[in-house]
């Protein structure tokens, strides 16, 4: 029996600052299993990791921290100032990102949890939109987003707004997405409305696994 039979991906992405990691924890107290991307892209450039060797090559020891592990805000200042660097980088580590994405994906499988979300900022650019059936996207007013950058990473305003401009534009997201959640407001409206969305997607996943038997008369 196919261990993925029965499994629907939904995909969570946005713009940096949006608040994604929020709704992601509603979805996940809602039933849904989470793969944080984040945390996986962490894994894959892990020292040791082939992934990390090829990062080296590319830009230099330099990106290497004294112990050989990555040298985050290094890298970060080469590939967030220069578009062609930033788009090296992932042609490196997005294979990587995706197998190891797929491999969890199988993990969770197997242990019984169809029902998965998958929080990626880079949904699209990693093309792991291909193997997601929803997409949501979390969206914010840029002010908003730049003030919520600074304060989550000790960073510049300039910093964060490398990191922000460096992303897909609004339009995009929700030219492609199946639902938007905007999270301009308060906590308890992002939770009310992520809360909605969670519901909604659950409940078509149960009708969609178990069809409503026909009645021929």
């Amino acid at each position: 029996m196919n261990s993925l039979e029965g499994v629907m991906v939904v995909g969570l992405t946005g713009q940096t600052g949006a608040g994604k990691s929020t709704v992601s924890g509603i979805f996940e107290a809602n039933g849904f299993a989470v793969i944080n991307a984040d945390l996986v892209a962490r894994k894959v450039v892990e020292k040791g990791n082939p992934c990390l060797g090829e990062i080296a090559d590319f830009y230099g020891s330099g990106i290497l921290c004294a112990d050989g592990t990555l040298d985050r805000k290094a890298l970060a200042d080469i590939v967030f100032t220069d578009k062609a660097k930033l788009e090296m980088l992932n042609t490196i580590i997005y294979p990587y990102i995706t197998g190891e994405i797929l491999r969890q994906i199988r993990q969770l499988s197997e242990n019984g949890r169809k029902l998965i979300l998958l929080d990626a900022p880079t949904l699209f650019e990693s093309r792991a939109d291909d193997f997601c059936e929803i997409i949501i996207s979390v969206l914010a007013d840029p002010e908003l987003r730049e003030e919520r950058i600074i304060r989550r990473d000790g960073i510049t305003s300039e910093q964060a707004l490398n990191r922000m401009s460096s992303q897909l534009d609004e339009k995009f997201f929700r030219t492609h997405s199946d639902y938007i959640i905007r999270n301009n407001g308060s906590l308890e409206a992002v939770t009310e409305i992520s809360k909605e969305v969670s519901d909604k997607i659950r409940d078509y996943y149960h009708k969609k696994i178990n069809p409503p038997l026909s009645v021929s008369g």
